[in-house]
């Protein structure tokens, strides 16, 4: 049991330390209404850790990797506050529907609820926040919200959905054949559920290339 738990924390720590090194590496604006809010990759590794270990990791990774990002990066309690509100929604819904489906269904619809949880709660908290923390009149706010925030929103839980299909496999398989998770940890995901997730990829990164008037 001790030896199982200290394997779980490695296994913890080893997405973190992903998820941080991946949310240095990759930000960027998605739609031109709202450049202040940036993609990161980070909830890619958090809805792993929650389809792997349940919805309660994915809270500590995205806990541990917001504190993290506020000592790389600078900024105040209300960043690493809306780190975790736009994280949480994201990944622990998804992986609470997946820990009650555990099969390749549960797996899309949790994501599909997770986007749809993070655009109402982002829509709700941006209007909270972004006036007191960009100094903006909360009219200013609502007239971002269906031409920026809400497709933000939309497209980078896209982005992040896709590529969770995409890795989520060789990312589990070699954690298992390293013999850090067991073999039950382990999902069974098809050829078709990596081929949506990349169609689902592609098809979020063009629409940014297109918003961003790259092609």
């Amino acid at each position: 049991m001790e030896n199982s738990k200290t394997k779980k924390i490695t296994v913890i720590g080893l997405l973190c330390a992903m998820a941080m090194v991946l949310n240095l590496l990759i930000s960027f604006p998605i739609v031109p209404a709202v450049p202040f809010l940036k993609f990161d990759p980070k909830d890619i590794i958090i809805v792993i850790g929650g389809f792997m270990y349940g919805p309660m990791t994915a809270l500590i990774i995205s806990a541990i990797t917001s504190v993290l990002e506020l000592l790389f990066r600078g900024g105040t309690i209300l960043d690493v506050l809306m780190n975790m509100i736009a994280s949480c929604t994201y990944a622990c819904t998804a992986a609470f529907i997946y820990k009650k489906m555990h099969t390749k269904q549960g797996a899309m619809i949790g994501l599909i609820v997770g986007t749809l949880f993070n655009c109402v709660s982002m829509v709700i908290w941006n209007y909270i926040v972004t006036p007191i923390y960009y100094g903006m009149p909360r009219e200013a706010v609502v007239n971002l919200l269906l031409p920026g925030i809400v497709p933000f929103n939309l497209i980078k839980c896209g982005i992040n959905s896709g590529a969770t299909l995409l890795i989520y496999k060789p990312i589990v398989t070699a954690l298992r054949h390293s013999g850090l998770v067991k073999e039950s940890t382990h999902v069974s995901t098809s050829k078709g559920m990596a081929a949506v997730g990349g169609f689902l990829f592609v098809s979020a990164l063009l629409i940014v290339c297109t918003l961003n008037g790259m092609f």
